[in-house]
């Protein structure tokens, strides 16, 4: 029964292996040592640790104990045969407890020993099931302290750990964020913390316990017989040898295996990331065979691991089974011969040695979570000995009686902590008088927010210092001094909590009427209260239920409440559209009344008001100055001012743009039905509500019913058969490998066999016959383990071989069924690109283990349970029942140790998922919590966060440890019955003790067997589950087909389109409507130009166009015929898109432009030509590798009129009859998009063209101008016409307005 705990611990070693190969690298910097991880303990915890440990070392000498007792026991079985043989002859009787001769002599053997008798095997049985179940009420109670002690002692650290780690987070300054990731934190607070307290918790008291089992092991060996105990320790580092070489040969393997599938994923994300290119260029088939091509060497490599493991697998077998054949052959020849040992000190020597060695060999997982402990509480311990600069947890600095408000700069030098290389402010000196409002204005880089960062002390300068009403803001008490200054930043943060708890942050215990009053003052008084729950509104996680104008004027009323006597405004209106703007820099204006104002503004329209304007450059304050007297002053102001209003022919219209352009409501993506509700009210001009309201609801009823489908599909479970037909191909390896798992089955109640035998032997009167005898039995041995070498590699291999290829094909299965989804599909965010090639990557190595190696185990387990029960039952079918009873509870104990060795770390993580939240959200907002004077808030909110887990990890203690100590004491109850009942048929109904233990083995070991078989088993319901998740995506109809075969074609193309009537809201935001009734004609050869606001549904009429998705009402019609007719393919063939931001893929730059046709391959004078109308050819000729330039990850070595003008050659090749450009030169300078623009006006000869233009400059010369708002057209016609009707568009066109 012992083999078994060796071939768990390698597979132990195995598993390990491979989920540690990263954190291998990390543990190279070990700086904490051991027992340092333990500096948060009271004396407590000590105390319970020190209990706890004694507990397990005393627990460890348990088995050895029960060694004792058993090679007791089998001496005591040896003599009772031996007598029962003796007295079989009719002339012998027992007198005196010595065999003598009916005749009174006593009877001597051959070599002048007497024969002892009359043993009362009964008798002897019951004493010693009496000290077995000792052994087991002991081990019970021991196992169970030593469990609960030391889990409770770690639960009680770790949380003491967070608590202070957390709270030093919260204290620590702004620039060791800007060092640190958020995401690294988080990681460190859940994983790290997780890792430590592994370190400190059971796994300490198991290692002692295998320490100690090892020590006492050998103890026993070595009291029994030294000369043994020497033999089969020399043999035993050969064992130790192949499980250390398999486990690096897996590490170094899987590594490879890892790095070759991290290629095909980098494609697959690419792929999924770029997805629209792929579908606009019909590029599925092409990437689907580059993702195949990349995944064979993850196969290969996989197939090769498979080999290693099994190879040493088999090897780790032969050497167990030789090393038995060894130790029972010299063992008897010590029993025989010498006389040195009796048969039941040869069993307590052999045995003791080897599970001393296995315990030894279990320590190590133990070292392992020592040493990850160790690597993450590096991390950990650094941050909590580190000494904040800046500690906003201080009660030090002065507070001042009154506060004027009077800021200055004297000769401030900065450069922030994360790049000190770069100066980011240098000498300035600036004035900011009290009362006053002052706005920076200056290119972006130039230090102006930096200045309103060093204004809340979020950072200290280098050099020179900043003063407040004439005091160093550094000797000031620094809660007090953040609690002066009310702040509104470019992207607002809001805290997922109510309205009126996100103002109240702002100002603990202010009432509802201030509330009320600083949300009026803010002009966010009427669309909460147009919202259902007024200021009980929640907004989200970080206020993503409100659109951008919204969080704006929350913020601002979260600034307004604690009436500060500074207000700082960082773009406060950046990111909104005109009509939000206009209503924001409002509430602004009012708020700044009687305050000392700080504003940050790219659009200058907005601080013409201001009463002083400091103009910023490289870090210095060049000048200052009213509006006017800057203009005079022609320094950088002037120039900012000329260059934001370039359409325009004066600067003096600057003026016009703060009326706006009321038509133009835009309406940003992203936002949901709040935003809507409060867009309504504003915008009355174009469609009052009620209208507005039913559209909605007529979407949402269909949205439904599309939802319900989708849910009935994803139920079905997914059938075994359905995933084996996949593994079809490899029908042999299957046969193969179960051939090889029904051959390692049977090993086991061979070895049982054997091993009783060897038992039997000793009993034999006859010398020679058992020299003769045992060395039968260890050749058996040897032949056993040759043969479960070759049968161990064979299963290993044939099923490493198919399980490989059938991950494999389903990885490109399930690739080439993504690619085939309709776009919508890829907008839920469960599609994300992330998340998809996760799933590529995981869903279909886990399906691998529901086929191969499951079959393999399952035929394993069947042949040994099998052939065990057979032999049992064959030999004793009552002692076999008797047994069989505890065969469930021995099977359960197997399992659940098993469960154990992978612990309980995954249920700890679920609890500790709502403090996380907390944690990532204080984290991820320090800037916004640390304006607000907040952290405490926060870090009592993370406190009460960690109190359910910690009660939860107390209970789990209790729990686990009842568990274990179970597992541990049914083995000792189990041998206390058996034996007990076997010496009661042994006397009474002559069975013979070879057969009791013969029975009791076979059937322990196939329970052991069951247990950790079941265990170890890759999690099967796993697998099952994600095929299930793989068949829904095969199965999934897309509901726009692409194969080439639906749908119709013909043969003129013209390229006609005309949009009828047309209706359409985005599948993942169904409430708002992006186009309301769209109508509008393009004949072949025109060239139509679509403007507007952003959000108002331009780019989605080009989605339309290229069926990316189909409208919900009218129709899209392409030469008269309507598109969802059409054949997909032949329909995108036509169209060639060159869009804003323009996806490259990483590949050469000619590939990039072959991709425009991927129907066939594009000939090298193909792309030349393209290029040369792109005006891309000179640029090419002149790098290096000319058309053979690797471009890149998403093209990021070349700059943006390179990438734009490799897209425009990339649509050229195509030859298309209708050009899609979606704001084709929006993101580059002046000087490209002019080179960019000539190539464009080339591409549209003859050619049907749709333009999307945010620069009116660009499109006056279009055939058609069609004016957009909310999603239907305004106004349509030429250039000319529409500056006659001095409407919308003649007052863009004046006001040089953005328009998106």
């Amino acid at each position: 029964r012992f083999t078994f705990q060796q071939d768990n611990s390698t597979k132990h070693i195995i598993e390990k292996t491979q989920e540690d190969g990263s954190d291998k690298r990390k543990e190279e910097m070990l700086g904490v040592g051991y027992f340092q991880l333990f500096r948060f303990a009271t004396w407590v915890d000590i105390a319970m640790m020190v209990v706890g440990g004694v507990c397990a070392l005393i627990h460890g000498s348990a088995f050895p104990l029960m060694l004792l007792i058993y090679g007791m026991m089998t001496n005591t079985f040896v003599a009772y045969e031996l007598e029962v043989q003796e007295l079989a002859d009719p002339n012998k009787t027992c007198i005196n407890n010595t065999i003598t001769w009916t005749n009174g002599s006593v009877v001597e053997m051959a070599d002048n020993r007497t024969v002892q008798c009359g043993v009362d095997i009964e008798a002897q049985m019951t004493m010693f099931a009496y000290y077995y179940t000792g052994i087991g009420l002991g081990a019970f109670i021991l196992s169970y302290l030593q469990i609960a002690l030391w889990v409770s002692a770690a639960a009680r650290q770790t949380q003491r750990i967070r608590k202070t780690y957390f709270r030093k987070i919260m204290c620590m300054e702004i620039g060791w964020f800007d060092c640190n990731s958020v995401g690294e934190l988080n990681t460190r607070i859940s994983d790290d913390i997780n890792k430590i307290n592994n370190a400190i918790a059971d796994q300490v008291a198991i290692f002692i316990e295998r320490l100690s089992a090892f020590i006492f092991g050998f103890l026993v060996g070595f009291i029994g017989g030294w000369k043994l105990t020497l033999v089969v320790i020399g043999v035993s580092p050969l064992i130790g040898l192949a499980a250390g070489l398999m486990a690096m040969a897996v590490a170094r393997l899987t590594g490879r295996e890892l790095q070759a599938y991290a290629k095909a994923g980098a494609i697959a994300d690419e792929v999924l990331s770029s997805i629209r290119t792929v579908a606009a260029f019909s590029g599925e088939d092409k990437e689907t065979e580059r993702y195949d091509r990349n995944l064979e060497e993850a196969q290969t490599w996989g197939v090769k691991k498979g080999i290693i493991i099994a190879t040493f697998q088999g090897f780790l077998w032969c050497i167990i089974f030789l090393c038995y054949a060894l130790g029972f052959w010299y063992g008897s020849k010590l029993v025989i011969d010498t006389k040195e040992l009796t048969p039941g000190t040869l069993i307590q020597v052999f045995f003791g040695v080897l599970t001393g060695a296995l315990n030894l060999g279990q320590a190590s997982p133990c070292l392992e979570a020592f040493a990850s402990g160790r690597a993450a509480a590096k991390s950990v311990f650094d941050t909590i000995n580190r000494v904040p600069k800046i500690d906003c947890f201080t009660e030090e600095g002065h507070k001042l009686e009154r506060v004027k408000g009077d800021l200055e700069f004297h000769n401030v030098k900065f450069s922030y902590p994360s790049r000190p290389d770069i100066k980011i402010l240098d000498d300035l000196n600036l004035v900011v008088k009290s009362g006053e409002t002052t706005a920076f204005v200056g290119p972006s880089g130039s230090g102006k927010s930096t200045v309103v960062q060093l204004i809340q002390r979020f950072y200290d300068p280098q050099q020179g210092m900043v003063t407040l009403d004439g005091h160093d803001i550094r000797s000031l008490n620094i809660q007090w001094l953040r609690s002066l200054i009310g702040i509104v930043e470019q992207e607002p943060v809001l805290f997922a909590t109510t309205i009126s708890e996100n103002i109240r942050y702002s100002q603990p215990g202010v009432t509802m009427e201030e509330i009320i009053q600083a949300s009026k003052e803010a002009n966010a008084y009427n669309f909460i209260m147009a919202l259902p729950q007024k200021f009980d509104t929640l907004v989200g996680d970080s206020g993503s239920q409100m659109s951008g104008g919204q969080k704006q004027r929350i913020a601002i009323a979260r600034a307004l409440v604690r009436k500060p006597r500074i207000l700082l405004l960082d773009m406060a209106t950046s990111a909104l559209d005109n009509e939000s703007e206009a209503v924001v820099q409002e509430a602004l204006d009012k708020a700044r009344i009687g305050r000392t104002t700080v504003t940050i503004a790219h659009r200058l329209s907005t601080i013409r008001k201001a009463d002083v304007i400091v103009g910023f450059e490289h870090g210095s304050a060049v000048e200052r100055g009213s509006h006017s007297e800057l203009l005079e002053r022609k320094g950088v102001y002037f120039t900012l001012v000329t260059l934001q209003n370039q359409g325009s022919d004066t600067i003096n219209l600057i003026i016009l743009e703060d009326d706006g352009f009321e038509t133009m409501t835009s309406f940003s993506r992203g936002s949901s039905v709040s935003d809507l509700r409060s867009q309504s009210q504003m915008s009355n001009h174009w469609h009052d509500d009620i209208c507005e309201v039913e559209v909605k609801s007529g979407s949402f009823r269909m949205d439904i019913v599309k939802k319900t489908k989708d849910a009935m599909e994803a139920t079905e479970s997914a059938p075994v058969t359905r995933i084996l037909k996949y593994n079809q191909p490899e029908w042999p390896y299957l046969l193969l490998g179960s051939v090889g798992a029904a051959l390692n089955g049977s090993v086991s109640p061979v070895y049982a066999l054997l091993f009783s035998q060897v038992l039997g032997i000793f009993s034999i009167a006859d010398m020679d016959e058992q020299r003769r005898q045992i060395n039968g039995v260890c050749i058996l041995f040897v032949i056993v383990g040759i043969v479960s070498f070759f049968s161990q590699f064979v299963q290993g291999f044939a099923f490493a071989k198919s399980g490989e290829l059938l991950t494999r094909r389903l990885r490109k299965v399930g690739f080439q069924a993504m690619l085939k989804q309709e776009i919508r599909w890829f907008d839920d965010p469960k599609n994300s690109p992330g998340a998809l090639t996760t799933r590529l990557a995981t869903d279909a190595s886990m399906v691998q283990g529901a086929t191969g190696s499951q079959i393999g185990m399952i035929v394993n387990s069947l042949m040994n349970i099998g052939a065990s029960f057979i032999i049992a039952y064959y030999f004793s079918w009552k002692l076999s029942l008797v047994v069989t009873c505890f065969l469930p509870l021995i099977g359960l104990s197997g399992v659940f140790q098993a469960k154990m060795l992978t612990g309980f770390a995954n249920e700890d993580k679920k609890a500790m998922e709502e403090a996380g939240q907390v944690s990532s959200e204080a984290i991820a907002n320090i800037r916004t919590i640390a304006g607000l004077a907040k952290e405490q808030q926060f870090v009592d909110m993370y406190e009460k966060q960690l109190e359910p887990p910690y009660k939860a990890a107390k209970k789990k203690a209790q729990v686990y440890a009842i568990f274990f100590a179970f597992a541990k004491c049914v083995i000792f109850m189990a041998y206390a019955a058996s034996f007990r009942y076997g010496g009661y048929l042994v006397t009474n109904e002559g069975l013979h003790y070879v057969i009791v233990f013969r029975v009791i083995s076979a059937i322990v070991i196939s329970g052991t067997a069951l247990g950790r078989a079941s265990s170890f088993t890759p999690d099967y319901a796993k697998a099952k589950i994600a095929a299930e998740q793989f068949f829904t995506l095969l199965d999934r109809v897309p509901r726009i087909n692409i194969s080439q075969a639906h749908g119709l074609k013909w043969t003129d193309f013209k390229g006609k389109i005309e949009f009828k009537n047309c209706s359409f809201t985005y599948p993942s935001r169904p409430d708002i409507q992006v186009l309301r009734g769209l109508g509008v004609t393009v004949r072949p050869g025109q060239t139509l130009a679509f403007v507007g606001s952003s959000g108002c549904g331009k780019s989605t009429c080009v989605q339309l166009l290229e069926r990316f998705y189909d409208p919900d009402l009218g129709q899209v019609l392409i030469d008269e015929h309507p598109s969802h007719g059409v054949n997909v393919p032949f329909l995108r063939s036509q169209i060639g898109i060159v869009s804003q931001e323009p996806v490259l893929f990483n590949c050469t730059i000619a590939e990039n432009i072959q991709y425009g046709d991927n129907s066939c391959t594009v000939s090298m004078e193909d792309v030349i030509e393209a290029s040369k109308k792109a005006y891309l050819h000179e640029f090419v000729m002149s790098l290096p590798h000319k058309y053979e330039t690797q471009v890149g990850a998403h093209g990021s070595q070349l700059s943006r009129g390179q990438k734009q003008r490799i897209a425009i050659a990339r649509a050229i090749v195509r030859n298309p009859k209708i050009l899609l450009l979606d704001e084709a030169t929006s993101a580059l300078d002046t000087e490209s998009e002019k080179t960019v623009q000539v190539a464009l006006d080339e591409a549209r000869q003859g050619r049907t063209c749709i333009v999307i233009a945010h620069r009116l400059s660009t499109i006056q010369t279009a055939d058609i101008i069609a004016v957009m708002s909310q999603g239907t057209i305004i106004e349509q016609g030429t250039h000319e016409e529409l500056m006659a009707k001095k409407a919308a568009y003649y007052k863009l066109v004046t006001t040089g307005a953005p328009i998106s």
